[in-house]
């Protein structure tokens, strides 16, 4: 008789009947009397306990190795001494489906870079990283949900691209039928061509790559980034508060189908933001942060993670918010498709976002006038021709427009309390790091 597989969570619905569980044997406790082995699935791990009578069942279990993927069969039995949901499976029959060789490459107690070189081992055998995965698929569907309700289409832009986007500085150079092309930095460029095609709303959830020697625990070669660009908008604000909307809607999805496996594998709590969050403007940050005695590098205009964090702290203590806006960027620390303010040219009208400390997003106004983008890439040393098809997309009334970029796996970072990006991607990409 041929018993269809139910998941470990499913057991409960079939005491008393013999069923059939698929996964992987994740320890063995072989007594004199007694065989115990606990078998785990993606949905959890049950306790498969069987009575040594020499027969042909004995033998199979005593061969099992951890991790060794395997198909039980037996009857679902009651047992509340049993710690693993008070039941266990009475074997009628174990069959082998991959043995796992033995010793294993990485146990509890292995270090994250050695981890990371057996990463599909790591994850199959820590539920929390297998939650990991399934809070980020919750996440982006939240962040979807919010873009298509909103009209935004989504769209999906090269990667490859022919002259460096935004700056020669972190662009990854590949070899293109004898000739270069360069690996997209952000689809800022083409979202905006998008614009200028007549898309009211854009966004893109897919891989940006960054050519940064950065070995922090923020910084990844290539990431998933979550762009939105937006049409007609009145001012940077609009841009700013569809992100707030669509992190509160995302963060609430997350919250009520995660909230609890969170607490018990991330021992953090998923606080779901209100909105609007906080703005304040780099120049009152500057003063406040100085007053409390930071003192950056070099006298920057921009903030270091230790100003990024001291400002959450003041804005949380202050406001009891989590995220805040800071606006109004130096031009100098801008790239020259930024809008300028009217009322003081010497800032954009661009934001970052922070959540407990960390930059999550930067966002911005975009300007949209031929001439003032001409005037303003020649004041930061930058010649049109190479970015002429870009240009080219403001000559023939590009409406005005905002958007945004977001890192995907800073996201999940903060929101688990987790230590590093590393953690938060299936197989990190590092200056160090190109495998598996």
């Amino acid at each position: 008789m041929i018993h269809s597989r139910i998941h470990v969570s499913d057991l409960r619905e079939h005491v008393g009947r013999t069923v059939s569980v698929c996964g992987w044997v994740n320890t063995l406790r072989l007594q004199r009397q007694m065989q115990f082995a606990i078998v785990r699935d993606h949905t959890g791990m049950v306790q498969v306990t069987h009575k040594r009578d020499n027969g042909p069942l004995e033998a199979q279990l005593e061969a099992l190795t951890p991790e060794t993927a395997v198909k039980i069969t037996g009857r679902v039995v009651d047992a509340a001494q049993v710690k693993l949901g008070g039941l266990e499976i009475v074997p009628e029959a174990v069959e082998v489906l991959n043995p796992a060789a033995t010793p294993l490459p990485i146990d509890e107690h292995t270090g994250l870079e050695q981890r990371m070189d057996w990463r599909f081992l790591d994850v199959r055998r820590r539920p929390a990283t297998q939650l990991l995965f399934a809070v980020q698929t919750t996440l982006e569907q939240g962040m979807r949900e919010y873009a298509y309700a909103q009209g935004a289409t989504e769209m999906h832009t090269p990667k490859l691209m022919g002259t460096a986007s935004e700056s020669g500085a972190e662009v990854f150079e590949v070899g293109y039928f004898g000739r270069s092309a360069y690996l997209a930095q952000s689809p800022q460029f083409y979202k905006q061509m998008a614009i200028a095609a007549g898309i009211d709303k854009v966004f893109e959830i897919g891989p940006v790559f960054r050519a940064e020697p950065s070995f922090t625990s923020r910084h990844a070669t290539e990431f998933t980034g979550i762009d939105v660009e937006l049409a007609w908008v009145d001012g940077v604000e609009d841009v700013m508060a569809f992100q707030e909307q669509m992190l509160a809607r995302a963060i609430a999805k997350v919250a009520d189908a995660h909230g609890e496996a969170i607490a018990e594998h991330f021992g953090v709590e998923v606080t779901v933001p209100t909105t609007p969050f906080p703005r304040i403007a780099m120049a009152e940050a500057h003063e406040i942060l100085r007053a409390s005695g930071w003192d950056p590098v070099g006298g920057k205009e921009d903030l270091d993670p230790e100003g990024e964090r001291g400002l959450s702290t003041h804005i949380k203590e202050a406001t009891g918010h989590e995220f805040v806006f800071i606006t109004h960027y130096p031009v100098g620390i801008r790239p020259f498709y930024h809008m300028r303010a009217v009322a003081d040219p010497s800032v954009t009208l661009s934001f970052d976002l922070l959540w407990k400390g960390l930059e999550v997003t930067t966002g911005a106004q975009r300007e949209h006038r031929y001439d003032v983008l001409l005037k303003q890439a020649a004041e930061k040393g930058m010649s049109p021709e190479p970015m002429q098809d870009y240009l080219n997309a403001f000559r023939y009334g590009c409406p005005p427009h905002g958007g945004l970029g977001m890192g995907l796996g800073r996201v999940l970072m903060v929101m688990l309390g987790l230590d590093s990006i590393r953690q938060a991607s299936f197989l990190f990409r590092g200056p160090n790091r190109l495998t598996p």
